[in-house]
């Protein structure tokens, strides 16, 4: 049955994501604070979807740790499911991604239109260079920037592996970093199209100042809180 509901989910999705793409760049002239409110509109539309057909619902705690103003946000990447998670919550945001994500169709295309920042993880040294610089740019003009720590989907239980190039941007241009985790990967794992019924749970972290302190430890305390939280929230021991 799983596999029959999450068969009509992926249906769903190939059906109405070139429409959706097609409404974005129409939407291209646009100021992105507008434009991004069509995504975030999107993002709900197709996890209520998911919710509906496939029984995958979610609940999120710790929103009164979101500050008022934009700032950097680490996120736990386990799932597809938080890149539309994130898009109800935090609006405008912009990602940090590889930039070969830039070349699928369709999908690549909106990420074009998001101000994303697209690096080549082949070049750490340029790479961290443009995730300060074009990251601070985006902070500065009143933009959520969305980085996932560890640079590619992981499954529950693997080791954490966390990049320096977030906590960098934080450290260099005196922006609040705030830690989100969550465990999507329990029920929409990476690489599987399955998805489990169930609920997941995201916990949203109290937030870590980049103004008070080092790259490095901007990179341990936000580890520490996102792997902690996880091995609460987690249903199963890894």
């Amino acid at each position: 049955m799983d596999r029959i509901r999450s068969t009509l989910y992926l249906v769903f999705m190939w059906l109405t994501i070139p429409i959706a793409t097609t409404i974005f760049l129409i939407a291209y002239p646009i100021p992105y604070q507008y434009r991004s409110k069509l995504i975030s509109s999107w993002s709900t539309i197709t996890l209520s979807v998911l919710g509906f057909l496939c029984g995958l619902k979610f609940e999120i705690s710790g929103q009164e740790n979101i500050p008022d103003k934009p700032c950097i946000i680490f996120c736990k990447h386990q799932s597809t499911w938080e890149t539309m998670a994130l898009q109800t919550i935090f609006t405008p945001q912009v990602w940090v991604m590889k930039r070969e994500l830039l070349w699928i169709p369709f999908f690549g295309w909106t990420l074009a239109s998001m101000k994303s920042i697209a690096i080549d993880r082949g070049n750490g040294k340029k790479a961290l260079k443009q995730i300060v610089d074009a990251g601070t740019k985006r902070l500065n003009e009143g933009n959520w920037v969305v980085i996932f720590p560890e640079g590619t989907r992981k499954r529950p239980g693997d080791k954490a592996d966390y990049k320096i190039g977030g906590a960098m941007l934080a450290s260099k241009s005196k922006f609040d970093v705030l830690p989100i985790a969550h465990n999507a990967g329990e029920f929409w794992p990476k690489g599987q199209y399955v998805k489990k019924p169930g609920t997941i749970k995201m916990v949203i972290g109290p937030v870590i100042k980049g103004s008070e302190l080092s790259t490095k430890q901007i990179k341990q305390a936000s580890e520490d809180w996102i792997e902690s939280t996880l091995e609460s929230i987690y249903e199963n021991k890894y």
